[in-house]
Parts: structure tokens; sequence; C-alpha cells
């Protein structure tokens, strides 16, 4: 178990160009991440273990944090250092810098550089908060990178950084829905049918003959069942055999999950699936924490599932639940975040609730950690195969 009390961080996931995820932003609101934190995160494999493989990025304000005991603890091939750029103005710091990155670890220097101080050669890897100023043009260097942009809220600001030489981002942009182009309707029509099925808990015959009128579900399916994840060394070609290999409870999820999967097989993947995912499996921990039996996980699930749909159709949830006839605490939760689940949907949705907050739903800071860490284990997995 961790050490309590645990510390609580803002945790951001980090994608690429690809719209593939690639790491975990740390920090601590709008300041970076001190020694003790840091030891506390990173003090056992239960962090990096749940987020293999991606890395993790740290934000710290100083060099200074960065004592024996912390790097101890993370591993160079595993961390990645976002240095505040005003630090590059103490004595020394810039040095300092630069021999961790000889030893293996990559710098990112986050933020404007200081007046009067100079960019060091060695450190020319940059993170920036993207509700400032960006370079001008394409003025980072293209030899060194990949640059990070965080807190992109848009894709408006997603199009700037990644025309001012950004790679990896992170930000609500990833939860802006789309409709797939050329869509008439038809297939947001055919979705919505999906949902009401699956929230009446519909006969398998139904949903066959619901899959069956949308070719792009009915591959991601069969694409999941025949991953590495369920792959038992038999192919799987029918609707039937996936609810064999499956199970009616993990069908169900899975198909919830695939409403955000990418619109053709070549397109490039949703960063509102992994994004669903997270919020399903982060609600359905604590749900299991506080003692919810398996009916009250599935729902709590399926509320943070379903709670990116009125994004992804971009049009209103009262809209998207209307014909669904889901339990009453479901609906409320997703319309107005009322009662026990709504309380824990503006949880996840605030990204770095403050122990207070926390205190007030009866959840420890130590709880929610775990949650968070399995939740994005999880939704990690799901990335990877869908």
């Amino acid at each position: 178990m961790l050490s309590a009390p645990f510390p609580l961080v803002e945790t951001s996931a980090v994608a690429n160009a690809q719209n593939e995820w690639v790491a975990l932003l740390l920090g601590a609101a709008d300041a970076g991440l001190d020694d003790p934190t840091l030891q506390g995160l990173f003090a056992t494999p239960a962090l990096l273990d749940a987020v293999a493989p991606l890395d993790c990025i740290v934000r710290i304000d100083s060099p200074a944090v960065l004592t024996p005991p912390v790097l101890n603890v993370l591993p160079s091939s595993r961390v990645l250092l976002a240095v505040r750029a005003a630090a590059l103005a103490q004595d020394g710091a810039a040095r300092r810098l630069a021999e961790l990155q000889m030893t293996g670890y990559r710098v990112l220097v986050d933020g404007p550089l200081p007046e009067g101080v100079a960019a060091p050669v060695a450190l020319r890897t940059v993170a920036r908060d993207a509700r400032g100023d960006l370079p001008a043009g394409r003025a980072l260097p293209a030899l060194f990178g990949p640059h990070l942009a965080y807190h992109v809220d848009d894709m408006a600001r997603y199009r700037a950084c990644e025309n001012a030489g950004f790679a990896w981002f992170a930000g609500a942009y990833a939860l802006e829905g789309s409709l797939a182009e050329g869509d008439d309707g038809t297939s947001r029509r055919r979705m919505l049918a999906m949902l009401a099925l699956l929230a009446r808990d519909a006969d398998s015959r139904e949903l066959e003959a619901q899959l069956k009128a949308d070719p792009a579900l009915s591959y991601h399916l069969l694409k999941l069942v025949n991953s590495a994840a369920f792959s038992s060394g038999t192919p799987i070609t029918s609707f039937a055999q996936a609810i064999s290999r499956l199970g009616r409870r993990q069908l169900q999820r899975w198909l919830q999950l695939l409403l955000y999967a990418r619109p053709h097989p070549d397109s490039p993947p949703n960063l509102m699936l992994p994004a669903a995912a997270l919020r399903g499996a982060l609600l359905e921990a604590l749900c299991k924490h506080e003692g919810g039996d398996r009916d009250d996980q599935d729902l709590a699930f399926m509320t943070g599932v379903f709670s990116l749909l009125d994004r992804l159709f971009r049009m209103p949830m009262a809209d998207v639940v209307r014909d669904l006839n889901l339990p009453g605490h479901v609906e409320a939760a997703l319309l107005r975040r009322d009662g026990t689940l709504g309380q824990r949907l503006r949880l996840v949705e605030a990204g770095r609730p403050d122990a207070a907050t926390l205190a007030a739903a009866g959840i420890d800071a130590q709880a929610w950690w775990e949650s968070l860490l399995h939740a994005y284990h999880w939704a990690i997995q799901v990335a990877r195969n869908v």
C-alpha cells in the first residue's frame, strides 16, 4: 500500500500528432512538483507500472528539487523533466540540467526564458503552456524535441501549436467531438439506436442486427476480440462467437466504448476513446472501493463512458439520453451531475480535485490515486487494442 497522506497532483494524458497517448504529465496546478511529492509518487513502482509503456513528464520549478533520493526513484528511461524556464536564471542551474541530460534524462525547458538569459545549447527541447504566447512560425528547433504544449484547450489552439512545431499535446482539445466526414446523420442515428439497445439489455439478436448495419463498429469489435488481449488462437468471425468469448457484461462494456472508435479502419484514433475509458474505469473503481456491487459498478462505468456522448455527437446531453431509458440516478448524473455518481463525475472532470473536495465526497487521497492509476492502466490497454 502507498504511504499516507498521499499527495494530490494534476494528471494529463499527452498525445502525439497521430492521436496516440505517449506520456502522462504530472504537475501541481500551476506549480511544479516538490521533493516530498516526487518521492511519494515514485517511491513504489505502482505509477510507472500502471502507465507502462507511457513515459512520465514531471513539471518542476527548479533542478534543486532533484536531490539524490528523488533521482533514485526517477528512472531516466521513463521520466522526462520539464523544468520551469525561470530556473535557468539561477547560478549553475543550466549546467546541472545539462549534466542530468548527459546521464540520460530528457529535459524540457518549460516556458519562455527570463529576460537576458540565453537558451543553453544543450537544452533545446521546450514545453509551453498553450494559454500563453507561442513561438512564432516554426521557431522551435526541429532537430530537438518532441516539444510539448499543455493546456491545449481547443482544436484551434492545437493547430496553432502544431504549426509552431510542437509534437506532443495535452489538454481539453482531445474532448472535442467531430462527425465523420460526409456523415448525413445516419451513423449517429445508428449509434443512438445501439445505445438504446445496450441500456435496456437488449437481446443479442437485436444487437447483432444493429451491428450488421454499421460495418465500422463490427470491424472494431471483431478486431478487439481477436487482439492479443483476448485471443485464444482461434479466430473470431461472428458476433455470436464474440458474445461467447467476451461474455455478456464485457461485450456491453466494449460496445459502449467502441462508440468512440475511429470512423474508418484507416482513420487516426479518436482521443475520446481512451478518455471515455478512463472516466468509466475511474468511476467504477471508486464505486468498488466504496463497496458497490457488480451492478452498481457497471452503472458507474456506463456513466463515465456516456458522459462524453454529448461531445461525441455534438448535441445536448438531454437529447442523447432521451430514449435510452437509463436508471434515474444515472440520468441525473449525466444531465445535472446530481447524486453520488454526479459528484464522482465532477471529481473526474476536475482532473485534480483538492483534499477538501475529496473529503466531502468521502474519498481519501490514497484511494483516489490508486483508483486513478487503475483507470489509466485500463484506458491505455483499451487504446492499444482498439
